[in-house]
């Protein structure tokens, strides 16, 4: 079906608005000489814990297709695309045929070094998986490819006038991803087996594709700090691992990692898993995972404070 009399600017191209800057990429450059993709949040909203202005509602109500992650990520919007009634479809990429999910791992986990169970080995119904599952997918570059050609069926089918210039940018685009995730896994090969400590729970898809070894976060969820029994176990398991890094976030204030390394040989980084601190674009995807390997990388190797 063809929906191009939908769309809302002159050229007669689909006016898609995305939620997160990461997934925003992704269109960017499948949309590529058709038009640019709108994006919601802009950097100082949290997805866990956001508040739309009047402009975004207006931004959602004039969309012709509306792409957002899901629940457990985005609670308020989620509350707000169920409460409120939207013309436009709304795609949840959750619902991305072969991709490789994960459960949000808890207390108890986290205890036993951070190791979870795979949702695909055990066929979840759709509450649980709506419940329970980490939605950060974009992390692992399979969940990127298997989302890149999600996407692209539903912009053809969508907007069927443009499906050449589309599929053309999803080869391009699924090609650029298996270079770039070859060259990941190269660079991060070399510390894929060191322990290190999170400040939230958000890269475990970039664990399990790359083989890295988180052994304890800060926060078990975003919107929640942790209790002092906790601190005191994962400093515990800091010194008994042999942790070499903590990674705080942009979003997240840094005091408490400090205070929770203090007087141990750990080094302190960051990771973006949100690309906050990036432009957006058709580079943003590829330049947030780039940033996630080589803070990683820098982190990791090297010699520690004395």
């Amino acid at each position: 079906m063809v929906l191009c009399s939908l769309v809302g600017n002159a050229h007669g191209a689909l006016n898609v608005v995305v939620s997160l800057k990461p997934v925003h990429s992704l269109l960017a450059s499948l949309m590529q000489d058709v038009a640019e993709p709108r994006l919601l949040l802009d950097d100082s909203q949290s997805p866990h814990d956001m508040s739309l202005k009047p402009s975004q509602i207006r931004m959602l109500n004039e969309a012709d297709l509306i792409v957002w992650v899901g629940t457990s990520l985005e609670p308020a919007l989620s509350h707000l695309l169920q409460r409120q009634s939207f013309e436009a479809p709304i795609l949840s990429l959750l619902e991305t045929p072969d991709l490789h999910l994960l459960p949000i791992r808890n207390r108890r986990e986290w205890r036993s070094h951070g190791h979870s169970h795979d949702l695909n080995d055990s066929h979840p119904d759709q509450a649980v998986i709506s419940a329970m599952l980490d939605n950060h997918i974009w992390l692992s570059p399979d969940n990127a490819a298997a989302m890149v050609r999600h996407l692209t069926q539903k912009l053809i089918e969508l907007d069927e006038v443009h499906s050449a210039i589309f599929r053309k940018n999803s080869r391009n685009l699924l090609n650029r991803l298996h270079t770039f995730d070859n060259a990941l896994r190269s660079q991060l090969k070399p510390v894929a087996n060191t322990p290190y400590v999170v400040f939230h729970d958000a890269y475990q898809y970039f664990e399990a594709h790359y083989g890295m070894h988180t052994v304890g976060t800060v926060n078990i969820t975003p919107d929640q700090l942790s209790g002092a029994r906790h601190i005191h176990r994962l400093r515990q398991t800091i010194e008994q691992r042999g942790a070499r890094c903590l990674f705080t976030e942009p979003q997240f204030e840094p005091k408490l990692a400090h205070t929770l390394v203090e007087g141990l040989a750990v080094k302190i980084g960051e990771l973006d898993p949100l690309g906050e601190q990036l432009p957006p674009g058709p580079d943003c995807y590829f330049s947030l995972m780039r940033g996630l390997a080589d803070n990683l990388l820098n982190c990791l190797s090297g010699e520690l404070p004395k």
